[in-house]
């Protein structure tokens, strides 16, 4: 039997690499998408000895830089046949704002737009592996609004709302993908990890540093916080719930504003136009 080919952003820690070690247990190929390649070299040593699978493989991917994306993608293209699983897992907050080297504010392009490109690139190979694409949202998605006028926030910054925002489009891609790709057989959610003991975080200043100081002694640990993600990715039967949004291994409500339809096609077709220079394959209509 075939080995399921799984891709996996943001592995090297926290549910990340609770992820991959778990479908490595399961007889996955995985494909670690890293920003830090010996650190991913690492990961890739630690899931041999304690897994025996030695089907892992570590490929450069700056989810903030494009061109790194589209680099990525294209080394997987000559690689690979087919994809079975794409988990979209990375992710950031960013104490001030920041651009990235392509003009894009960091919280924007690192969990979204980065992820947009990867996914775009990789369709052909995902509709040949019938793939499940998964979405690692976060309830933070309840605060955030769809800003189409200032999405680079130049007007203001909050780190929290940027966040919120991203993270709202993590479930509009989802959606968007499940629409446009379901005849292609792709199943695409998106979920709520928990909240987390992880270094997630980390470079957060003033209140939140507090709030996440406080919020530490009721947070669940990293092998907790992936079993989302690894039930989206391999649990049988999930057709009927193509699109949606998951959180303690159950389908779970999202804000109002997450339902949006017409909000969520004109995400799919802005980050379409910013990210024109880039794309390889023609638009889904």
């Amino acid at each position: 039997m075939a080995l399921k080919t799984t891709i996996i952003t943001g592995a090297t820690s926290g549910i990340g690499q609770e992820t991959a070690i778990s479908l490595a247990r399961q007889g996955h190929a995985l494909y670690l998408l890293v920003r830090n390649t010996p650190k991913g070299e690492r990961l890739k040593q630690e899931i041999a000895d304690k897994t025996g699978n030695k089907e892992v493989f570590v490929v450069r991917c700056d989810l903030a830089d494009l061109q790194s994306v589209r680099e990525a993608a294209e080394e997987l293209t000559q690689k690979l046949f087919a994809i079975n699983t794409l988990i979209n897992n990375a992710g950031g907050v960013f104490e001030e704002r920041q651009l990235n080297k392509n003009g894009f504010e960091m919280t924007f392009v690192t969990n979204h737009l980065g992820h947009f490109l990867l996914t775009y690139s990789l369709m052909p190979l995902l509709q040949k592996g019938q793939a499940r694409i998964i979405n690692v949202s976060s309830e933070a998605h309840k605060w955030g609004k769809p800003q189409f006028d200032d999405l680079q926030w130049e007007q203001s910054y909050s780190p929290f709302k940027a966040y919120g925002m991203s993270k709202l489009f993590n479930i509009y891609f989802a959606q968007s993908l499940a629409e446009k790709y379901a005849d292609k057989g792709i199943l695409a959610f998106s979920l709520h990890p928990g909240t987390v003991k992880t270094s997630f975080g980390a470079g957060l200043k003033g209140f939140g540093k507090i709030l996440i100081k406080l919020a530490r002694p009721f947070m669940i640990t990293p092998e907790q916080g992936a079993e989302t993600t690894i039930f989206l990715a391999t649990a049988p039967r999930l057709d009927k719930y193509n699109g949606a949004y998951f959180k303690k291994k159950k389908k779970a409500r999202t804000s109002a504003i997450a339902t949006d339809t017409a909000s969520r096609n004109k995400l799919w077709a802005i980050s379409e136009k910013l990210l024109s220079r880039y794309l390889v394959w023609p638009a889904v209509k």
